[in-house]
């Protein structure tokens, strides 16, 4: 699904490297695991691989497009890519099912099968009840499905997800990973994760270990 060919990220005009010439794939229907320490290149990688950055040098490639070819990288995310993001990232004026309709902004079809697509997934998610509440009202396990779901609303072919349980608690961290299994089964969809938690590692079909902008020799491996 995606290939990443000898891509560098550099930032305050070459002074500082975030990735240092990484090569890499990503399997259809593959569930794989980024981890490290923190400031190794990381969130750079899925950022790269989302479009939210382009890399300095190299080419990634989504099912043999080159990125460098993409005219319309914001579109290309929508049709291709959800995020689901530490800090849930939901507008805290917007009331759950809300925060999952706003993504789906710009994306063709009637706004009443967006909103009743949202309201499924949350229900699918176990947030029927909670769909009119604002996020100020809800668990971090509650916010972190909402943005699974709003993750979710676009039939994304790739889940880019950033720490995704770095905010919760065991309990919640626990809820997470299940929905985010369940959907795999069910939908089949690939997931790249970035993660310093080992619960979520331990869920990967592979585990990617980075450190100073590279993936380090030897240290990946299938479970």
């Amino acid at each position: 699904m995606v290939r990443i060919e000898n891509v560098a990220l550099h930032f305050d005009d070459g002074k500082t490297t975030a990735l240092n010439g990484i090569s890499a794939t990503v399997e259809e229907g593959e569930f794989v695991a980024i981890v490290g320490p923190s400031g190794c290149g990381k969130s750079s990688l899925l950022n790269v691989i989302g479009t939210l950055e382009r890399p300095t040098t190299g080419e990634v490639y989504f099912r043999c497009q080159p990125y460098s070819n993409i005219a319309d990288a914001s579109l290309f995310r929508r049709q291709h890519f959800g995020f689901i993001f530490q800090s849930f990232h939901l507008i805290p004026t917007l009331s759950a099912l809300d925060n999952v309709v706003v993504a789906t902004i710009g994306c063709p079809g009637p706004a009443r099968e967006h909103t009743q697509r949202a309201r499924q997934l949350l229900a699918q998610l176990g947030l029927r009840d909670r769909i009119d509440h604002f996020p100020r009202t809800m668990s971090g396990g509650e916010r972190q499905r909402v943005a699974i779901a709003r993750a979710l609303i676009n039939n994304p072919d790739l889940i880019l997800a950033d720490e995704p349980t770095g905010s919760l608690d065991s309990v919640s961290t626990e809820q997470v990973l299940g929905v985010i299994s369940e959907i795999r089964q069910q939908r089949g969809i690939t997931i790249v994760v970035v993660t310093h938690d080992p619960e979520v590692s331990g869920r990967a079909d592979r585990v990617v270990s980075m450190r100073d902008g590279k993936i380090e020799p030897g240290k990946e491996y299938r479970q």
